[in-house]
């Protein structure tokens, strides 16, 4: 499956849900609820994470091979270079073209947290690294990362679009960004990508609004700017007021879905945390509109 096919024609923007594997038992319960669930609405395809480092690399697989072997839905699998031997990279991209993938989305990935982990020497430093290792030994149709806020380690917005281009330049065929909470930055982001000349397709991430606690954390490590309505909309719940928490982020995410695709975006892709109830509400609130 090469997902830009759908993207270039432009027929009608594409639905995916991003997961990743389960850690617990407990976990792995609910990531099968959800798996069910979300494959209800029918999406055009499912992303697995790669755990920094290679820490769910048999997870990742396992997870793979579940969504596309025994549920028949098409997948990209995510892969993050940091810390690894060449030789495990090739090991993995292997496994995956084994199981039938054809679509990559290369990432750097982030420093492990465990601290006695050592990056391998010869382990490759960036994504536009790993995008030309890749293009140069398979023919995977390879995804990057795009920061509509700029990357967090990048110096400026400027600089962070070079970076980009220049992973488009070695071979990868689209974009998903990370995620936002105010359109006008991903259409700004689209404006200077364009400008740049890159014309991949771009696809939206979306995050929905769990809770307090992860909206925090996650902002915080990637950068994302949590705007006036969200905490004014968050202020006005009571604190212990999880299902009234969960209607308002809900809302919002469908009312950012609903800009974008207004706008013409070719796809968006949902960040799930392993969760349905959002996406099964978000999803349904577009359809009923006829949106998607």
């Amino acid at each position: 499956m090469n997902i830009t096919n759908s993207w270039k024609t432009g027929e009608r923007p594409t639905l995916s849900f991003e997961l990743y594997p389960a850690r617990t038992e407990k976990a792995a319960q609910n990531l099968e609820k959800a798996i069910d669930n979300l494959a209800n609405l029918e999406p055009d395809f499912v992303s697995v994470t790669f755990g920094a480092g290679g820490s769910t690399r048999e997870g990742s697989r396992q997870l793979l091979e579940k969504l596309k072997l025994d549920m028949g839905l098409q997948v990209i699998a995510y892969f993050a270079c940091f810390g690894l031997n060449p030789e495990d990279i090739v090991e993995v991209l292997d496994g995956y073209k084994d199981l039938g993938i054809e679509t990559i989305l290369a990432v750097r990935g982030d420093t492990p947290h465990d601290e006695s982990f050592v990056p391998h020497p010869e382990s490759l430093t960036h994504a536009s690294d790993l995008v030309t290792f890749i293009k140069s030994r398979y023919d995977f149709c390879i995804g990057v990362a795009g920061y509509p806020e700029g990357h967090i380690d990048s110096p400026n917005l400027e600089k962070d679009i070079e970076y980009l281009k220049y992973k488009l330049d070695q071979g990868a065929e689209y974009i998903i960004t990370n995620y936002f909470y105010d359109n006008n930055f991903f259409f700004d982001f689209v404006e200077r990508v364009r400008k740049a000349g890159i014309d991949a397709p771009i696809i939206a991430g979306v995050m929905p609004i769990f809770s307090v606690k992860m909206m925090e954390r996650l902002a915080t490590l990637c950068g994302a700017t949590i705007t006036t309505e969200i905490r004014t909309g968050i202020a006005s719940l009571a604190p212990d007021d999880k299902e009234g928490l969960l209607s308002f982020g809900i809302d919002y995410a469908y009312r950012q879905c609903a800009g974008l695709l207004q706008a013409g975006v070719p796809g968006l892709h949902i960040y799930t945390m392993d969760r349905s109830k959002s996406a099964v509400g978000i999803i349904s609130k577009l359809r009923n509109e006829g949106l998607l």
